[in-house]
């Protein structure tokens, strides 16, 4: 069977956005040394379509001006839901939200149309699987093609790999070096 690769953008289209906030800090960091444009992000994938939610998974950890970022997200046009950083028994830490993200989707896909997955997270391919075959939305993924898996690319309907036009998905960096 052959894979369909096609955009299939329809302007009536109810589009829920849900981003993996962590993995696109992270991408960015590692592989631009950059931060991410979420006002870019959200318009890139919206595309024009009828926006019902957009929601942004955080992890709080208590660190200078994490809450300035949340308020800036919500202003943004994003509902923000946070959880705290768990810190275990010999100080291992950890913070996903991607339970909490698929459960979402699932709950909302019967009001969408086309979900968009802001994450390369290859934990989501069996989500993504479900809400293609199962729930009957058009699933497309947006994230850094460099920290993307493989198998989620390949699930997506479509994908938006943010690393064929980074500056448009990065904040721009103040130069702190004078020399140029």
């Amino acid at each position: 069977m052959r894979k369909k690769r096609g955009l299939n953008l329809y302007q009536e289209q109810r589009v829920g956005v849900f981003i993996d906030v962590q993995n696109m800090y992270y991408s960015a960091r590692n592989i631009y040394k950059s931060k991410v444009n979420f006002k870019t992000m959200l318009d890139e994938a919206v595309r024009g379509r009828h926006l019902i939610r957009a929601l942004a998974y955080v992890i709080k950890a208590d660190v200078k001006d994490e809450s300035n970022f949340f308020e800036a997200l919500k202003g943004l046009g994003y509902e923000v839901k946070a959880k705290d950083l768990q810190v275990f028994y010999g100080g291992a830490k950890k913070g996903d939200w991607d339970i909490g993200i698929a459960m979402d989707m699932i709950e909302l896909a019967p009001k969408l149309d086309a979900i968009v997955l802001v994450s390369g997270d290859g934990d989501f391919v069996p989500l993504v699987q479900h809400l293609k075959h199962v729930l009957g939305c058009y699933v497309e993924v947006m994230a850094f093609g460099k920290s993307s898996s493989q198998k989620l690319i390949e699930e997506a309907d479509h994908f938006v790999n943010m690393d064929l036009n980074p500056q448009k998905f990065l904040m721009k960096v103040k130069n702190r070096n004078k020399e140029g």
